[in-house]
């Protein structure tokens, strides 16, 4: 399957990705949706695409990482801090919105074989990723309805994860509802920067 600047093992993402999850996400719930994440879904061997940014195996909890990275650097600049005055957030609501925001595509993509031409101009079957979606309940809005089902969200982080991909997100009737959000929730516009940036930039696709 084609891979996007593979940096590790899924075991070496998933040891980092529990290791800073249990440090920060301590709320009512958090042990329950870690063991689901662990033992009862894929997201630990999901890719984050089918082939696009992280598009192989442990890619999903690769980029799950890579935006926390990314956002807690962004809450740290000057700028963001004295400027905009966005400052309040904390160690838990940064490691859960950006660790989780892309829990929806647990269980989405499957693998299956296709046929095509090697470099000796032989046929042969090769592995890729295709999409099962068993619960259509969207994006964003999925990653929230599943996240509520153990453990409560503010509003802010809500509408952050709800509205991740930013103006990406394809309904044109959105972008006011979208624009809204980041005026309100400068979480919800720092979680999609974020995600921008590790998708484009680190990942290398969309």
């Amino acid at each position: 399957m084609e891979s996007n600047n593979k940096p590790r093992s899924a075991a070496e993402i998933k040891a980092e990705f529990i290791d800073i999850y249990k440090a920060n996400i301590k709320r009512e719930g958090a042990e329950r949706l870690l063991d689901y994440l662990e033992n009862k879904c894929d997201f630990f061997t999901a890719p984050a695409s089918t082939k696009y940014h992280s598009a192989y195996e442990g890619g999903l909890a690769q980029h799950s990482l890579n935006v926390y990275h990314c956002l807690k650097d962004y809450l740290e600049r000057p700028r963001v801090r004295e400027t905009y005055g966005v400052n309040s957030y904390t160690d838990e609501q940064i490691a859960l919105v950006a660790l989780l925001h892309d829990i929806c595509k647990t269980d989405f993509y499957k693998v299956d074989y296709r046929n095509a031409k090697n470099e000796q101009g032989q046929w042969e079957k090769v592995p890729y990723y295709r999409i099962e979606d068993t619960l259509p309940y969207g994006h964003g809005e999925k990653s929230v309805y599943m996240i509520s089902g153990f453990m409560r969200l503010t509003r802010e982080e809500a509408m952050a994860i709800r509205w991740h991909m930013g103006f990406s997100y394809g309904d044109p009737n959105d972008r006011n509802t979208i624009g809204r959000a980041f005026e309100m929730y400068p979480l919800a516009f720092a979680l999609s920067v974020a995600d921008m940036e590790s998708s484009y930039f680190l990942e290398g696709g969309v």
